[in-house]
Formats: C-alpha cells, structure tokens, sequence
C-alpha cells in the first residue's frame, strides 16, 4: 500500500498537502513511474517468453529490448522525481535548503544509467531500424 508524504486528513481522508504543487509533481511522477516500469517489466517477459526462432532474433526480440530500454529509463527518471518530491514535501518546512542536495543526489543515477546504457541503446537502435543500404559492410575489422 502506498501511503501519501505527510498523511492523509482523519476528518475528510483528503491528503493533507493536497494543495502544495509539489504534492501534484509528486502523483504525476509516482503514476507515470508506475505505468512505464510496468510497461518495461512486461517487455522484458515478452523477450524471455518468445519462441526463440530465427525471425525472433533478427526482428521481435530487437524491437522488444529497445522498448524496454526506452520504457526504463523514464521508469528510472520518475521515480527518482517521485521520491525527491516527497522528500521536498516533508522536509521543505524544516529545511528550506533540501531542494539542492536532492537534485543532485537523483541526477547521479539517471546520469549513471545514461552513460552505461545509451551506447548500446544507440547500437541497437541504428542495427535494427536502420536500413543496410547506407552502411557499408565491414569484412575485415
């Protein structure tokens, strides 16, 4: 069960920072995180669950992995969104300087992904979509 940052109102059920902008950033956020890991997650069963014939490996199982790569990395951006909004939430009334460290602290993963995967994201990308025509074959390496 998910509960919302500083809890919800026992009078109405509301939640109480339901006014604070930060409260939308944080459902919008926690809500687009939750559909692309989803989305992520089921494309990477689809690639362990395929029939692994021929045609798999040349057209289905390539498209299958771009998506999930590209469904998770905004599934990684959001949620990192998600969890700074709610901390800018709770804390922001104590210390008005958290917004700061926390930005930085979530960059470093997204930044981290980015680099550790975008080559591949781009290699896989350009070999499946890209036609054969343009590129000369390389015999000798």
């Amino acid at each position: 069960m998910v509960s919302m940052p500083g809890g919800n109102d026992g009078s109405k059920g509301t939640p109480i920072f339901l006014n604070k902008g930060s409260f939308m950033v944080f459902v919008v956020a926690n809500a687009l995180a939750l559909f692309s890991s989803v989305t992520a997650t089921l494309m990477f069963l689809a690639i362990l669950t395929s029939r692994y014939v021929i045609e798999d490996f040349l057209y289905s199982l390539p498209r299958k992995m771009i998506l999930g790569l590209t469904f998770l990395f905004p599934s990684l951006v959001f949620m990192l969104v998600a969890f700074g909004s709610a901390l800018t939430i709770v804390l922001s009334e104590r210390l008005k300087w958290i917004y700061i460290p926390i930005t930085l602290l979530a960059a470093i993963p997204i930044i981290l992904f980015a680099i550790l995967q975008l080559p591949l994201y781009v290699k896989m990308v350009e070999s499946t979509f890209r036609p054969r025509l343009y590129r000369p074959l390389k015999l000798w390496k």
